[in-house]
């Protein structure tokens, strides 16, 4: 699924590359005005990566929304600050977190090393779904 995802966004990034070729050599030098052309080119490099940057991944979901983290009949509410930090438990589990690419490493009180899971592409607030890490697999939705 991983490499699925990866060769989507290669395709979509080739697709919009060879848009900004073709309207780069669209653009007509006019009057040798290196301003105007320069303009033209920020602009279209601007317009062309603006959607990509725009979309929110999982994680940032996961991180700015928090979860409810599910395994062995228990429902935990996992709470993460943008200094790095999460509260789990009422407070009771407290640690860090970062994101490495797409997967969420996190470290606790309640288990000291730190630990580092895979989480799925394309997910946003209200989803669920599985994620497995060294503790085994947890069913995850993103307040």
């Amino acid at each position: 699924l991983e490499a699925f995802t990866r060769h989507v966004k290669l395709v979509s990034f080739a697709r919009r590359a060879g848009l900004a070729a073709q309207a780069i050599a669209e653009i007509k030098v006019q009057d040798g005005d290196l301003l105007m052309r320069l303009l033209a080119l920020a602009a279209l490099a601007v317009a062309l990566t603006a959607p990509a940057f725009a979309q929110t991944t999982t994680l940032q979901e996961v991180t700015t929304k928090g979860i409810v983290l599910s395994a062995q009949g228990m429902d935990i509410d996992v709470t993460y600050k943008p200094d790095g930090t999460f509260t789990a438990m009422d407070g009771q589990v407290t640690g860090k977190w970062r994101i490495d690419g797409e997967k969420l490493c996190t470290s606790s009180n309640f288990e000291p090393a730190e630990s580092c899971s895979a989480y799925p592409a394309g997910k946003k607030s209200g989803d669920s779904f599985d994620v497995t890490g060294a503790a085994g697999t947890a069913t995850i939705k993103i307040k």
